[in-house]
């Protein structure tokens, strides 16, 4: 049986912090609220717990879920460099909805997928969640819907959609924007690749336009947009 407290409401939110903590622990699902839409989580150093997110959603490995952390140092220990772009880029839009792709850092012990040395990464602008962060560490989250079905900005949205896959649902409201974050992959930069620049892979709630405003030259002319994360 799932359980589903209201955040807004003190009582609620310290005992549904607790029960999403647990559950973590534990190898379950939580659905979590940001600031772009609902999410779904696991604990991210847990195989077994990131199967069964990719299960919950219907997708494979060939789809590695994201990873939210709490802020820069967390992000320090997850990944193997930090080019100083990258790091404006983190001052000027972290917390919020800017999805980093970077090389993982080889020594950890984690299996997300089929992602090819590389982990995104995402600092949301939410009390709730970057709690819950604080004290479950990185969580592999991936937004709370099926595959091929909208994201949900409302638990109601999400529980309709993940029903019983899901131990615990975190309710904070609607969600603020609806807008998925902006994906971009730094992989090349941070691995002074030859001519490396940045590229979009997702537009969303950081524009490309804002993004050239810091980058420059630095990210690549053409963007695409694809992919599905909160």
């Amino acid at each position: 049986m799932s359980d589903i407290f209201d955040c807004r409401d003190e009582a609620q939110l310290l005992a549904g912090l607790r029960h999403a903590r647990r559950s973590i622990a534990r190898g379950e699902l939580v659905v979590l609220p940001t600031d772009t839409v609902y999410g779904v989580a696991a604990d991210a150093f847990s195989p077994a717990a990131v199967a069964n997110l990719l299960a919950a959603k219907g997708r494979g490995r060939q789809s590695p879920p994201p990873v939210l952390v709490s802020g820069a140092p967390m992000l320090a220990a997850l990944v193997s460099e930090v080019p100083e772009p990258i790091e404006r880029l983190i001052g000027e839009f972290w917390p919020g909805g800017l999805t980093i792709v970077l090389p993982s850092q080889p020594s950890l012990a984690w299996d997300l997928g089929e992602t090819n040395g590389t982990v995104a990464v995402r600092m949301p602008d939410n009390r709730v969640t970057l709690d819950l962060i604080q004290d479950a560490g990185p969580l592999a989250v991936s937004s709370a819907n099926l595959t091929g079905r909208p994201a949900a900005t409302s638990v109601l949205e999400a529980e309709r959609m993940l029903r019983s896959s899901v131990k615990v649902f975190l309710d904070d409201g609607p969600s603020s924007t609806g807008v998925a974050s902006t994906i971009i992959d730094a992989t090349a930069l941070a691995r002074r690749e030859k001519d490396a620049r940045v590229r979009v892979l997702r537009a969303g709630a950081v524009s490309i336009e804002r993004l050239r405003e810091l980058l420059g030259d630095s990210l690549e002319p053409d963007a695409s947009e694809s992919g599905t994360a909160a």
